[in-house]
């Protein structure tokens, strides 16, 4: 183990094989996948998908590695979990199926449509979902003829870098380059910056917090960016509240709520919300009480200055994607294993409802009607227009969320 990596981890090798594709820095980078970008350009439709093929079987041959090693590198998430991404990302992605040509006739004659790549894509990856992240987003650019080049996420460099050595070795293995996507072995705001600048790079695709999103869709460049959400759920009284009660906390705990769509408040019917605590404490809650709730949202999130001398709460980094047994002793409660979410009675004000913590802590507001659960719900969204949920049977409620909060 080296200092390479900000958490100590080496990230250029794994168990002595040395990474493809890492590079000192960005513009060598770049310029490496300029020529992956010209490889990958001439190929055919089928030659790609071959590569695409056999990172698949790679993701999935390796999925426990790179779970294992995401965990262990950020401190964050559940190997189970991850593993369950990895072969997500494995199945799901889309491929070559995806780029389809058209043609159109008409009275004046034929128009062709067809898929173009962009050419190097400069992409940024966060901690949260680092070498999924980073496969996910290979399989689609490669698919499309680009060529690909990593800024990872400073905290997550060897887990990505894995994933990034997956791929070239995916690509040579199937008769395609040795470097067809490229990383850096130390990567900083300043090498995310050269990337932004380089004009070999046409597309910037961005995961991750608010602020580096909102760089990259700043810069000029063409960008693809996805950030922060908020998701809230409400629960009215057509719901099954066995099924909701059982499938809200499953999704919150997913990966220890590390999944920007995951289930971050839930609004509850009052005449059902005693029901749907109680199944929440059956699959795996533990209920703290107001006292006991302010003081770990005095732990979970820190006041941060910034520039202008302004104060605002953020999340205490060192309680993301923590286990809730984990989170709980931070306030002297001290549960089993099996415990796997923090659930907690709050008003709509509560910062726990205001504030997406990526944290297994799951507030809940009781709500009179649905006019109420949805003027809330859209509220804590936030706007960010992202991911919200909805459980019941009423098709005009679930219509009328929909319509008003405008998300997935």
């Amino acid at each position: 183990v080296s200092a390479e990596s900000s958490n100590g981890y080496n990230s250029t090798q794994y168990a002595g094989r040395k990474f493809i594709g890492i590079f000192d820095d960005m513009n060598d980078a770049i310029n490496a996948a300029q020529e992956g970008y010209k490889s990958v350009r001439a190929m055919t439709v089928e030659q790609r998908e071959k590569i695409i093929t056999e990172i698949r079987r790679l993701t999935r041959e390796e999925a426990h590695i790179m779970a294992q090693l995401g965990v262990k590198e950020t401190g964050m998430g559940r190997v189970e979990h991850k593993k369950a991404k990895h072969l997500l990302v494995a199945d799901k992605t889309p491929g070559t199926e995806d780029i389809v040509s058209a043609a159109k006739t008409g009275d004046n004659g034929l128009t062709l449509v067809e898929m173009a790549p962009f050419g190097v894509v400069g992409a940024i990856t966060p901690s949260t979902n680092p070498s999924e992240t980073v496969i996910c987003n290979s399989i689609g650019m490669i698919a499309a003829g680009n060529g690909v080049v990593f800024n990872p996420h400073p905290n997550a460099i060897a887990t990505s870098n894995y994933a990034v050595d997956l791929v070239n070795r995916a690509s040579r293995a199937a008769g395609g380059p040795e470097i067809l996507v490229c990383s850096m072995k130390k990567p900083t705001m300043e090498s995310a910056a050269v990337m932004q600048s380089n004009p070999l790079i046409r597309l910037l695709v961005c995961t991750g917090g608010p602020g580096v999103v909102k760089a990259v869709l700043s810069s000029g460049k063409k960008a693809i960016g996805a950030g922060a959400g908020n998701p809230p759920v409400i629960v009215d009284d057509t719901a099954d509240i066995s099924k909701a009660g059982k499938d809200i906390i499953d999704g919150c705990t997913f990966d220890n709520n590390l999944p920007c769509i995951a289930e971050k408040e839930v609004f509850a019917f009052r005449n059902i919300a005693d029901e749907l605590i109680s199944v929440m404490l059956k699959n795996g809650a533990y209920m703290i009480n107001s006292e006991q709730a302010d003081r770990l949202a005095e732990i979970v999130l820190v006041d941060k200055t910034d520039k202008k001398g302004n104060v605002r709460k953020i999340v205490n980094r060192e309680c993301v994607g923590r286990d809730a047994k984990v989170i709980l002793a931070k306030i002297g409660v001290n549960v089993s294993d099996d415990i796997r979410c923090i659930i907690c009675e709050t008003d709509f004000n509560h910062p726990f409802v205001q504030q997406e913590l990526m944290m297994p802590i799951l507030p809940i507001v009781r709500v009179d009607n649905i006019d109420e659960a949805i003027d809330l719900a859209v509220k804590a969204e936030h706007g960010n227009r992202h991911t919200a949920h909805m459980h019941s049977k009423n098709i005009d409620n679930l219509s009328r969320f929909a319509r008003a909060v405008e998300t997935t």
